[in-house]
C-alpha cells in the first residue's frame, strides 16, 4: 500500500507527522507538502516559475508551491509508482461547507483525485487543536476500510473529525456541503509606511447547517464523510439559460 501525504499547512505542521507516523505503521508512506502555511490557496497550480523540491531532515519532501503543487509533482514527476492513496491533513481547522472551494487541503486531494487517484482531505475542526490523534485514528479507519473496500473508481473525500477524543465520536455519517453567511468585512490597517493594507475578513458562521450536512454532522459529535466532484456544470440552469439565448 503506497498512500501520499500531502497538506496545505506546511511540512512542519504537527498534523501532518501525526498522520504520517501513523500511516507508516501500515503503509509506505512518501509525505511530499508546502514549505511554508498555504492555507486559502485553493487549486492553483504555479505556472510562472520552476519548483524546488527538498528534503527535510525527517524525511518529508517540501516544495516552494502550493498544495496542488506537491500532489501534482509527485504523482507525474516524483515517484516511480503510482500511490494507491493520496491523504491530505490533517488540517487545522475545517473544511466544511463553502471552505471546500478555498481549501488548500482539499486541493491536494482533489489534485490526486484528478489524477486518477483515490484521495481524501481530512480536517479537524478546531481552531485552538492540540490534539490530532482523534482526526489520524478517523483516517486510520478510512484507510483499513479502504483497503478491505476499495472503490470500483477514483473517490474524492472530504472529512472533517469534530474536536473531542476518539472514543466519544459517534459513527461517520455521509454528507452533503453545507453553506456559510457571507464572510466578515476585511479589516484594515495601516502599515509603518502609512499605507493602507487589508486582512481578508474570517468566514462567517453557518448559513444552512440543516440535517444532512456536514456543519449539523460535526456540531452533533459525527465524522461528516462528504463525498465531492469536480464537475461545476449547472444542469439545472441549462434550460434557462438556453431559453435565454433564445430572446
Amino acid at each position: 500500500m503506497r498512500i501520499l501525504v500531502s497538506n496545505d499547512d506546511g511540512y512542519f505542521a504537527p498534523g501532518i507527522a501525526m498522520l504520517a507516523q501513523a500511516l507508516a505503521e501500515v503503509a509506505n508512506v512518501t509525505v511530499v507538502a508546502p514549505e511554508r502555511d498555504r492555507s486559502g490557496a485553493s487549486n492553483s497550480l504555479t505556472l510562472d516559475r520552476p519548483l524546488t523540491l527538498r528534503r527535510a531532515a525527517n524525511g518529508f519532501y517540501f516544495v516552494n508551491g502550493t498544495p496542488s503543487d506537491c500532489v501534482h509533482l509527485a504523482v507525474t514527476g516524483m515517484l516511480d509508482e503510482l500511490p494507491d492513496m493520496v491523504i491530505s491533513g490533517v488540517n487545522h481547522g475545517a473544511n466544511m461547507g463553502d471552505d471546500t472551494v478555498y481549501s488548500g487541503t482539499v486541493a491536494a486531494a482533489t489534485e490526486g483525485y484528478l489524477l486518477g487517484v483515490p484521495s481524501f482531505a481530512v480536517s479537524l475542526v478546531s481552531r485552538n487543536a492540540s490534539d490530532f490523534s482523534a482526526a489520524v485514528q478517523v483516517a486510520l479507519d478510512l484507510v483499513d476500510r479502504f483497503v478491505r473496500w476499495p472503490f470500483r473508481e477514483p473517490v474524492l473525500l472530504n472529512v472533517n473529525v469534530p474536536d473531542m477524543p476518539y472514543k466519544q465520536l459517534k459513527p461517520p455519517c455521509v454528507t452533503r456541503l453545507g453553506r456559510r453567511h457571507k464572510a466578515e468585512p476585511v479589516v484594515r490597517g495601516t502599515t509603518p509606511r502609512n499605507e493602507t493594507v487589508y486582512w481578508i475578513g474570517a468566514a462567517g458562521p453557518a448559513a444552512e447547517a440543516g440535517e444532512g450536512t456536514d456543519f449539523h454532522a460535526v456540531a452533533n459529535g459525527m465524522v461528516s464523510i462528504t463525498p465531492l466532484r469536480i464537475d461545476l456544470t449547472h444542469t439545472a440552469q441549462s434550460g434557462a439559460v438556453t431559453n435565454w439565448l433564445l430572446q
